[in-house]
């Protein structure tokens, strides 16, 4: 029966789902060393594991990366090739192991210990090689595997994982890690591009198309034409006057002239964004309104909306450079 899937799915999650909640005999005196070690590390963290162990150890090393915390991952077999060459006193090694005898790490315990590099042991054996050559041993509580021969590395594996993520996230908590912190790391991806603002997104300076309102209409053709954002933004004592678009230009080519005054022609109250608007958000506003660049101002002008001084233009290309959808 295809239904027998459902049950034997959910008996394998309820049990590591029990399982995990042993994580809390690991939070002691040696996990708040292990976080104190990792906040006061000089160097770099280095995340070491053989197999499963080894995976793991790659995914909380890129966490830590993801965060701003220096990390890389060694494979302690490629090691013995000259790998550990890039481990200094001054990193810190965190070297995953369920059993903690894997004989693959005794090169790279022999190493971390003849040079001084601190070592954070994380295995669920007291006695294993890997707790006896470690500065600060995490000791995982032996837990019940999932599968059906109660063999396979399930829920080991699950509580290992947790163990790392909870190092990380301790971490990061202390570090006062931001949304804004993180975006800086992640400039693309759908995480880093949720988090993007328009002012991270703008054009500023000498990108932008700006005139005087005072100027002709063929001054503002040379704009235009120069900056290549279809639209050229009308000052008026170094405020936001209005906007003068491609299209205006094309609609009323027939009767206008190169001496037509910019205010005559602009469109006076311009659709305005603020500057910490999501990105996401202003992207919506151009698909419901149909138009390819909007003005970013300050938060504050944008509340009172009169007298606003231009920031920024968002522009629709650099939302799909950035994977805004």
């Amino acid at each position: 029966m295809k239904n027998n899937y459902i049950t034997l799915a959910k008996k394998a999650a309820n049990t590591q789902i029990k399982e995990l909640r042993k994580i809390n005999r690991v939070l002691d005196k040696s996990f708040i060393k292990a976080v104190d070690s990792i906040l006061n590390c000089k160097g770099k963290v280095v995340c070491a594991g053989i197999g499963k162990s080894g995976l793991i150890g790659r995914k909380i090393s890129a966490t830590f990366s993801s965060v701003g915390i220096p990390s890389f991952f060694c494979d302690p077999a490629q090691a013995l090739h000259g790998d550990m060459g890039q481990i200094e006193k001054k990193d810190l090694l965190i070297i995953f192991s369920y059993s903690g005898n894997t004989s693959e790490l005794s090169n790279m315990l022999k190493y971390a210990n003849r040079f001084g590099i601190k070592i954070i042991g994380i295995a669920s054996k007291a006695d294993s090689l890997l707790m006896k050559a470690s500065d600060i041993k995490l000791l995982l509580p032996k837990v019940k595997e999932s599968d059906i021969t109660g063999m396979v590395p399930t829920s080991s594996t699950s509580i290992t994982l947790l163990l790392g993520d909870c190092l990380a996230t301790t971490v990061i908590s202390k570090k006062k890690f931001s949304k804004e912190k993180f975006k800086i790391f992640h400039p693309g991806g759908n995480i880093g591009s949720s988090l993007l603002l328009a002012k991270d997104l703008m054009l500023t300076g000498k990108k932008l198309p700006i005139i005087d309102y005072k100027k002709s209409l063929g001054e503002a053709l040379k704009v235009i034409n120069q900056k290549k954002l279809g639209i050229i933004v009308v000052l008026k004592k170094k405020h936001i006057a209005g906007i003068v678009t491609d299209g205006d230009l094309r609609r009323d080519m027939r009767v206008l002239s190169k001496k037509t005054n910019l205010q005559k022609l602009m469109t006076k109250k311009p659709m305005l964004v603020s500057e910490n608007m999501p990105a996401t958000k202003a992207l919506a506003i151009m698909n419901d309104k149909k138009i390819t660049s909007l003005l970013v101002v300050s938060d504050k002008d944008y509340e009172k909306k009169n007298n606003t001084k231009l920031l920024g233009i968002i522009h629709i290309h650099s939302l799909l450079q950035y994977g805004i959808r």
